[in-house]
C-alpha cells in the first residue's frame, strides 16, 4: 500500500491571547487557493481512502480533494499537529523569517518551549497512528492529510534519522511512502510539488 503524507494549506495568524482555547486556524484564500490545486492533482490518482487531522486547517485542505475522489474523509485524531493545544499559531516560516526564539525551539527540539510537546514522546504516538492507518487499508493507496510535525517525524522514524524535524514541507506538498504486506516500509518520494510549480504559485519552494 501507498501513504500519501500531505502537509495542509496555509493558514490563518492567530496570536496569542485572540481566541479561547486553543488556536484553531482555517485557511487563507491562498490557502484554500492551494487545496484546490491539490485536489485537481491528485484527482488523477486512484486513491481509495482520505484521512484527515481533526484541525481546521487540515480538514479544509482534504475537503476539496474528498470531493473530487467521492469519497467521505475519515478524520483520526492520531495525526494531529504536535502543538494542537497551543493557543496561538505563527507560520513557521513567519517564525523563521524572524529569526524567532520559537522557531529555534521548534529545530532544537524544545518544542515545550514553542507550545508543543516532547518531539520523542510525539513521535512514538505518530507511528503507531499511521502505522494503523496503513495496516488497515492493504494494497490501498491513502492520502493523509496532516501535518509538518506529524510528516517529519514519522519520516524521520522510517529513515533511521535521529532528528525527528530534518526538512521543511511545504504547503499541501505530498511526500510518500511505501508499505508492504510484512509491513516494511520505504520513502518513495519527498516534498512533492508539482501541483504548485506548474501553475506558478511564488511560495512553492520559497522561504515565504
Amino acid at each position: 500500500m501507498e501513504l500519501l503524507l500531505i502537509r495542509h494549506a496555509e493558514p490563518v495568524r492567530i496570536a496569542s491571547g485572540k481566541v479561547d482555547g486553543p488556536a484553531d486556524p482555517g485557511l487563507t484564500d491562498r490557502g484554500a487557493e492551494q487545496a484546490q490545486r491539490l485536489a485537481a492533482w491528485l484527482a488523477a490518482e486512484p486513491i481509495d481512502v482520505v484521512v484527515t487531522s481533526p484541525l481546521r486547517r487540515a480538514r479544509e485542505t482534504a475537503a476539496p480533494l474528498a470531493v473530487a475522489l467521492g469519497i467521505e474523509p475519515v478524520v483520526d485524531p492520531g495525526v494531529s499537529e504536535y502543538d494542537a493545544d497551543s493557543d496561538e499559531y505563527i507560520p513557521i516560516e513567519e517564525l523563521r523569517a524572524a529569526k524567532d526564539d520559537r522557531w529555534f525551539a521548534t529545530i532544537e527540539g524544545r518544542w515545550d518551549d514553542a507550545g508543543g510537546v516532547n518531539p520523542l514522546e510525539f513521535q512514538q504516538s505518530v507511528v503507531p497512528a499511521l502505522d494503523a492507518i496503513a495496516a488497515g487499508a492493504p494494497g490501498a493507496r491513502v492520502a493523509v492529510v496532516c501535518h509538518g510535525g506529524v510528516i517529519n517525524v514519522y519520516l524521520a522514524h522510517v529513515l533511521g534519522l535521529a532528528t525527528p524535524l530534518w526538512f521543511h514541507p511545504e504547503y499541501t506538498s505530498t511526500s510518500r511512502v511505501l508499505v508492504s504486506r510484512g509491513g516494511q516500509r520505504s520513502v518513495s518520494s519527498v516534498n512533492e510539488l508539482a501541483h504548485l510549480v506548474g501553475t506558478r504559485d511564488r511560495s512553492a519552494g520559497g522561504a515565504s
